[in-house]
């Protein structure tokens, strides 16, 4: 993204907010927000004539946003793709839903597999309170070492 240069030091610093203060209404370490600017998701900000960075007050709903967007399960790398979309005039609607299906494709799985890995446990438990019941005290249970080996693909149960 373009930086617009040489803004006049006085006008900058009522019109315009430091990184520090950015991050700090954000909620963000500074080392994010630059982070953001290098991954695209944030346009660059105007620099003073000294060099000093800085940034509009949307930047701050900009980076609201993309804490918004990180939470729900976008990565930077579609972000930035989304967001150059937009800033090209484009309308990444469909790509947006499309991105979010898929984030709750892959949270549909991962909720089966521990479903899954649940029930496997309580029986587990069950069978090593058995176990631990016909143990006596002090004596070893061995239980690690009743864990069955499905699930293993160089092994075979025995």
């Amino acid at each position: 993204m373009k930086q617009a240069l040489g803004l006049a030091g006085q006008q900058a610093s009522k019109d315009t907010l430091s990184p520090r203060e950015v991050a700090g209404a954000a909620g963000i370490s500074t080392d994010t927000l630059r982070y953001y600017e290098r991954s695209g998701v944030l346009p660059a900000p105007a620099r003073t004539r000294a060099g000093y960075r800085r940034y509009p007050a949307a930047a701050v709903a900009q980076v609201a946003l993309i804490r918004r967007c990180l939470k729900i399960g976008f990565s930077i790398k579609e972000l930035s793709r989304v967001f150059d979309e937009r800033a090209r005039g484009g309308a990444p609607c469909r790509k947006v839903r499309t991105i979010v299906g898929d984030r709750l494709a892959r949270i549909d799985e991962e909720v089966s597999a521990l479903t899954t890995l649940k029930e496997e446990l309580v029986v587990l438990l069950a069978e090593w309170d058995e176990r631990l019941a016909a143990t006596p005290p002090g004596k070893r249970a061995k239980l690690l070492e009743s864990l069955p080996l499905s699930g293993r693909p160089d092994c075979t149960e025995k």
